[in-house]
């Protein structure tokens, strides 16, 4: 995998070059970002829609959804 340092002004054109679908997926992996295309006509694989008691909360990430679930473990001890 190549890496480039672009201006945050570039982005939207770069993406838009690398990209032939009108929507992308936009997901925060441990301080980095991850960007898929979207075929038009996929069903939603949005993370929020995985997540089910946490679908909707722009605020969970992996980190926090582990820490809940270790929290749990330790009150069920």
């Amino acid at each position: 995998m190549t890496g480039n340092i672009i201006d945050m002004k570039a982005l939207p054109e770069l993406l838009f070059r690398l990209f032939s679908t009108d929507k992308v997926q936009v997901i925060e992996i441990g301080g980095g970002v991850q960007v898929m295309p979207v075929k038009a006509d996929a069903e939603d694989t949005s993370l929020g829609s995985l997540v089910g008691l946490f679908a909707g909360d722009p605020n969970m990430s992996v980190e926090k959804f582990m820490e809940r679930k270790r929290a749990d473990k330790e009150l069920d001890r």
